[in-house]
């Protein structure tokens, strides 16, 4: 039989794996210089977790069984309400604002699509207990900040930033019933996606009159505050929402990263529990999917049993970012590499060749050596493949060490050798 791996899941060979290790290693940088904390959950849950969130219609979206013990379990599709569980398992005992991160490997049983895949890593920015729009503004910044870490200039990405809030009363400034609310939301966050024909006809389905769609279409047009405000000119009740935008905005060209962002109504993010600003970073062509997207979601620790806290965050997927840098060149060589290759000139010196291998990885050096006897020639050729800085021939009692990329080379005692190893590093 061929065995595959299965389809929207993929095989990390080591060139991958060293992919996917700098984008991490960056994300942890990022989050750890703006002062966040590392957490993690179960790879699985109770179902009810994911369902109390999104409702029952999520159930078919993700992974779930059961297992031996009756027991209704799904694999974590997000790691968002296992983070609100962890908090409201010990609210009390946390110190405010609570600031934490993680990188989690999610599953999410999808049709699979370049950028979007059924198993994928995400890294999740949040803050809890802050209901500052300086919180929102600080997880854009480090979104951004990691970014940049990685290369990616404002020229190649930027920021899309919404209100959630804001579309609510467009939609009641529209006079549309509340109780169309939920579907025009969904319809909403699908325009950007359609044609004017086919967004029009989807909002009519969902119950929305013609004059419904072009007003609420005006305020999606919006380009900037001055517009938004004229638009809602009248209106006390969304005074507060327009004033934490702009102040969002202003937080974030104070922090220099303005460049990145810009006012976009018709960001409105599909799932139901965000309560705020909402936000998507997007390559400036929109030739992609969303590289990130989030926002301010101060109910769901409520919705699942806890205290109503503030809350606001974002999601990172590897996928989609991945492509972008690719597509970029902002990806690094990443070669293999190691800093040293021992090499025998005489199958006799072989327990000598161990005994320089084990010095020097006992000095937090990285060395290997070929497990069969070759040639000198032969070994110096291993030892670039390798990727090696240096290669150390032992002759009897005295090393050689090379510099594998000027050639220039260096003799040592053994024995000098064996007791400082690193003093060869200095050789150059």
């Amino acid at each position: 039989m061929d065995y595959k791996g299965v389809k929207g899941t993929r095989d990390f060979y080591p060139d991958e794996m060293r992919v996917r290790n700098w984008i991490a290693d960056a994300w942890r940088r990022v989050s750890l210089r703006n002062g966040f904390q590392e957490y993690d959950s179960p790879i699985f849950e109770y179902l009810d977790l994911f369902t109390a969130k999104s409702g029952q219609e999520i159930a078919g979206q993700l992974f779930s069984f059961t297992d031996r013990g009756g027991r209704q379990l799904a694999i974590r599709p997000e790691i968002t309400p296992s983070l609100a569980r962890m908090v409201n398992a010990k609210i009390n005992a946390l110190p405010r604002p609570i600031k934490w991160f993680s990188v989690p490997r999610l599953c999410r049983a999808e049709n699979p699509q370049r950028g979007r895949l059924r198993e994928f890593f995400q890294w999740n920015i949040d803050v809890i207990g802050a209901d500052t729009v300086l919180a929102d503004a600080e997880c854009i910044y480090v979104a951004i900040d990691a970014l940049r870490e990685m290369g990616l200039s404002a020229a190649d990405v930027c920021v899309r930033i919404g209100s959630r809030p804001l579309t609510i009363a467009a939609l009641r400034a529209a006079e549309v019933p509340a109780a169309l609310t939920d579907a025009a939301l969904a319809v909403l966050d699908k325009r950007p996606k359609l044609s004017d024909e086919a967004f029009s006809q989807l909002a009519g389905d969902a119950g929305l009159t013609a004059g419904q769609i072009a007003a609420v279409g005006r305020f999606q047009d919006a380009s900037d505050m001055d517009e938004i405000r004229s638009y809602f000119e009248g209106r006390e009740e969304v005074k507060a929402h327009l004033d934490d935008l702009a102040e969002l905005f202003a937080a974030l060209e104070t922090m220099g990263v303005g460049d990145y962002c810009t006012l976009d109504l018709r960001v409105v993010r599909g799932l139901a529990y965000y309560t705020g600003v909402v936000y998507e970073v997007f390559d400036r062509s929109q030739s992609l999917r969303a590289v990130a997207g989030g926002g301010r979601y101060d109910n769901l620790l409520e919705v699942l049993g806890g205290p109503k806290v503030g809350a606001t965050g974002f999601g990172m997927g590897d996928v989609v970012l991945g492509l972008l840098l690719a597509e970029k060149g902002k990806l690094p060589d990443l070669s293999p590499r190691i800093d040293y290759f021992v090499i025998e000139s005489e199958q006799s010196l072989r327990p000598k060749v161990l005994e320089v291998v084990g010095a020097l990885r006992q000095a937090g050096l990285s060395a290997d050596f070929n497990y069969r006897p070759q040639a000198i020639g032969k070994q110096l050729k291993a030892a670039n493949r390798r990727g090696a800085k240096m290669a150390v021939i032992i002759r009897a009692d005295v090393v050689s060490i090379k510099d594998l990329a000027s050639g220039t080379q260096q003799d040592r005692a053994l024995d000098e050798f064996l007791k400082s190893p690193t003093g060869a590093e200095h050789m150059a």
